[in-house]
């Protein structure tokens, strides 16, 4: 069977209302600035020049002032100077600084209107640039969607008001920094919180969740591969897979799924022998034929979507006995693969939507997260039986076809949980059409 380009299914399931926030439009930005400092036009139309030298004094200042930050202490690794360094630039590049006080835009007479939900941000720039796209800003702006990034150089306290914050930083004084704006905001939604994002860095406790469901009468069972952790010396392992009773060949994949290029190097280890050229500590999950598809099911509060991607092929109980280990890629990055590839119809078929949206559901409320994606295989290819065999927290959407709808459509779910009178999103789909490039 021919797969037309992406096979997605889309499904609005009832359940808890969650949300989130981002810029106001036609606010005055901070924009523009070059060597020089020049400020942009609109910065300095009308000003005297008491007030424009004002203006460029105070952001020689501000970059002092982040410049000195990037060499305090408070920054623990190299590698988040380095992060924080390039949101700097990255920023600079997209003309898109943001007022470093509110109370800029308050004296302007610029308050923040009633019927915007404002989303602050905080994203390395890898996953900016990936989700943050200029039609997807248009799409939620239309929809009283406002989008506003937050500078990790300045304490979280000072920035905002905000409705919500989407982020993914695992540095400890983000983490710290936000659990205080958290106590000090409780009204403030939280997309979402670092400890449940903790629960799915750690491959062994990320699938219990999934191990403890019972899911019944909803067209298919929901299951996790048998697998065992193993840490210490690489020659036990052997003996540990042994007592386990697992089945080689066996997936090889790092503890910590933190979302780093070492966190998705995996391997199939053919043969016992291999076992011990591992680095630990690892999770070793038997291997299950799955007809070469994976389904990718991406869920966005109350609503999931789900696609298929090209998937390791079957192994044969004899084959490959002597190849030793095969390291395989992310499986996320064969989207391109899987257009070209003719799957055998049974294996293609998408698994039910009923349990697709008891699975989403359930886990949602075991995991405490909104913002996740699950990797499903179904046995052999065909039949009701399916295994979890990976959960990733904010995973690439912007791979999803339509994603623009999906999350403009769950912010303004969230703003009217708080009472935002933003506006109707009935036609989201046609816009994203229209707007996607």
């Amino acid at each position: 069977m021919r797969l037309e380009r992406e096979a997605v299914m889309v499904s609005l399931a009832p359940g808890p209302d969650w949300g989130g926030g981002l810029r106001q439009p036609g606010v005055a930005q901070l924009s523009g600035r070059n060597d020089d400092r020049d400020l942009d036009r609109e910065d300095l139309e009308g000003r005297g020049e008491g007030d424009k030298w004002r203006l460029l004094q105070g952001r020689e200042d501000e970059d002092r002032r982040e410049v000195n930050w990037l060499n305090e202490e408070s920054v623990s690794t190299l590698e988040e100077k380095r992060e924080a360094e390039r949101e700097r630039i990255e920023d600079k590049k997209r003309g898109r600084f943001i007022s470093r006080d509110m109370s800029i835009q308050l004296k302007a007479g610029l308050a923040l209107s009633s019927h915007t939900f404002v989303v602050g941000f905080a994203l390395t720039t890898k996953k900016t640039k990936s989700f943050i796209q200029p039609n997807f800003e248009s799409l939620a702006r239309k929809h009283g969607i406002s989008f506003v990034r937050i500078e990790r150089s300045r304490p979280l306290e000072s920035q905002g008001p905000f409705d919500a914050i989407l982020q993914k930083i695992s540095a400890k004084e983000w983490q710290q920094d936000l659990e205080a704006y958290r106590r000090s905001h409780p009204d403030v939604i939280i997309l979402d919180p670092p400890e449940c994002i903790q629960h799915v860095r750690n491959r062994q406790s990320m699938l219990q969740k999934v191990a403890e469901l019972d899911l019944q009468d909803c067209g298919g069972k929901v299951d996790i591969p048998k697998q065992i952790v193993v840490t210490g010396d690489p020659t036990s392992f052997a003996g540990s897979v042994a007592a386990a009773g697992l089945k080689l060949p066996l997936v090889a994949k790092p503890l910590v799924a933190d979302g780093t290029a070492k966190s998705h190097a995996m391997s199939l280890a053919y043969n016992e022998i291999c076992l011990s050229e591992l680095e630990p500590p690892l999770v070793l999950q038997e291997f299950v034929n799955h007809g070469g598809v994976l389904f990718k099911v991406y869920i966005v509060g109350d609503a999931n979507s789900v696609v298929r991607r090209f998937s390791l092929p079957d192994v044969d109980g004899c084959q490959h006995v002597d190849c030793g280990m095969m390291p395989f890629p992310r499986i996320s990055s064969a989207a391109a693969t899987a257009n070209e590839t003719d799957f055998e119809p049974r294996a293609a078929e998408l698994p039910p939507q009923k349990m697709l949206d008891r699975l989403s559901r359930e886990l949602r409320q075991k995991l405490g997260l909104r913002l996740f994606n699950l990797d499903i295989i179904r046995e052999g290819g065909i039949g009701d039986q399916y295994y979890v065999i990976d959960i990733n927290y904010f995973p690439g959407y912007g791979k999803v076809p339509d994603y623009e709808s999906l999350f403009t459509k769950f912010f303004v779910s969230l703003a009217s949980s708080k009472g935002k009178n933003v506006q109707n999103i009935s036609t989201c789909n046609t816009e994203a059409h229209a707007t996607r490039k």
